[in-house]
């Protein structure tokens, strides 16, 4: 791997380290607050919101500027939704500027790995950024939980600054000024990630022309019969593991009695599950078998009904790390050729924020259904079950999809998997 890949992988990690950190802490302030469970659900399609909204224009912006600047600014944007968040503006508003940060962030983040790196190496950068992405997601919540837990927020409210009064009182807004910290680190990394060859792509003059410009990338890659099946597929799985962190805090809750801090540790389980799948697949999967795991993600939604049926935490963690390496197995090749078409078809930054357009629409339809279910008085149970029957009914309709593909279309298929397999940059 090029050197410049290293940065982007710390910068990354910082960066996610306190996106994950900082969902556990905004739950329990919402909770310790007295707010309603449904707005705790709600804090995860409040993320996605921007990512729907602003897709249009995050991608152009990638594009038209060094990546590493992007990233920068976007950091800077999730500091601004952290104070937010301290200094009064409702949760759910104060997230979804985290979110916008992340939108920003994103497409500069996975644009730069294919104006780095040949598609030869892409499943393999893909499967480390994946695997430290999950490494940071698993360190993320286990740090939220024990910053707002019993032990270290007390030692965090103990700070005292000369002269200054934070206003801040309680654990969990302890635990959100710390992250502010995570996200300056993840600057630094920033400014050190190297501007690659690849030239940059002026935005189009005004809103309506970038909005057009977006809809066709996006007809683009749906139209495409390789683009069209990795794009359904990696948008559903993010849907599922957007929203999985909260179910399994509510699960956890209902199931094993467990509080924000024990439960988050759970959510970690499912992270260290993620990470092995997504290494393991690092190695053993090629971009031009890449469709072969598709069945993988019906095997995901059954499994996530499956968790009604634990109540013991020792047969919950294998369940759960079992759960979470069918999902890391499935996205890492998906995604490495849904980047290799996308590179293909438009530019790099374009085509990410297409593909975060559609994931993060998911995670917000995914996100609104389940909050929906617990508003109008659905149990966890109830949820879980309809949540799962709803993601192994998608991925068994994507499988048929592919296989249509495969016979109506199979010369276009076969010529695109020949590219997949002997394109040497």
């Amino acid at each position: 791997m090029k050197r410049g890949f290293y940065t982007i992988m710390s910068a990354q990690f910082f960066s996610s380290l306190a996106d994950n950190a900082l969902f556990v802490a905004a739950v329990e302030l919402l909770r310790t607050s007295g707010a309603a469970e449904w707005q705790r659900a709600a804090l995860v399609p409040m993320f996605a919101l921007f990512y729907v909204v602003l897709a249009p224009f995050v991608g152009a912006f990638a594009d038209a500027l060094p990546k590493g600047r992007v990233m920068f600014v976007a950091n800077s944007i999730k500091v601004v939704g952290c104070l937010m968040m301290l200094f009064g503006t409702h949760p759910l508003a104060a997230y979804a500027i985290v979110g916008l940060g992340a939108a920003a962030y994103s497409p500069a983040k996975y644009g730069i790995l294919t104006e780095l790196l040949p598609p030869s190496q892409l499943v393999k950068a893909n499967g480390w950024i994946e695997g430290l992405t999950i490494g940071s997601i698993i360190l993320g919540v286990l740090l939220g939980g024990q910053l707002i837990g019993p032990r270290i927020a007390p030692l965090l409210l103990g700070i005292d600054l000369p002269l200054i009064d934070t206003g801040i009182d309680t654990g969990p807004e302890a635990a959100i000024a710390s992250m502010i910290l995570l996200y300056v680190i993840a600057a630094l990394f920033n400014l050190r990630i190297p501007r690659t060859e690849s030239p940059l792509q002026p935005i189009a003059h005004g809103p309506v022309a970038l909005v057009r410009d977006f809809s066709q990338c996006n007809a683009r890659l749906w139209s495409d019969k390789l683009g069209q099946i990795s794009l359904a597929t990696t948008t559903l799985f993010w849907g599922v593991s957007g929203n999985l962190r909260y179910i399994v805090l509510a699960w956890a809750a209902a199931a094993l009695g467990y509080g924000t801090t024990q439960a988050s540790s759970l959510v970690g389980v499912v992270a260290v599950g993620t990470a092995a799948g997504a290494i393991l697949a690092s190695v053993a999967m090629k971009l031009d078998r890449a469709t072969g795991v598709i069945p993988l993600g019906i095997a995901m939604g059954l499994l996530v009904i499956g968790m009604n049926g634990i109540t013991n935490v020792w047969v919950a963690a294998p369940f759960l790390i079992l759960l979470g390496g069918i999902g890391g197995y499935l996205v890492v090749p998906m995604n490495a050729l849904l980047q290799h078409r996308g590179h293909n078809l438009m530019g790099a930054g374009r085509s990410i924020a297409v593909q975060n357009f559609n994931e993060q629409a998911c995670i917000l339809g995914l996100g609104a259904f389940y909050t929906a279910m617990t508003r109008f008085g659905v149990s966890a149970f109830g949820s879980i079950t309809l949540f799962g029957l709803v993601v192994a009914g998608t991925m068994e309709l994507i499988r048929r999809w592919h296989r249509d593909n495969s016979v109506r279309h199979r010369d276009e298929v076969e010529r695109l998997l020949a590219i997949a397999r002997s394109d040497p940059h």
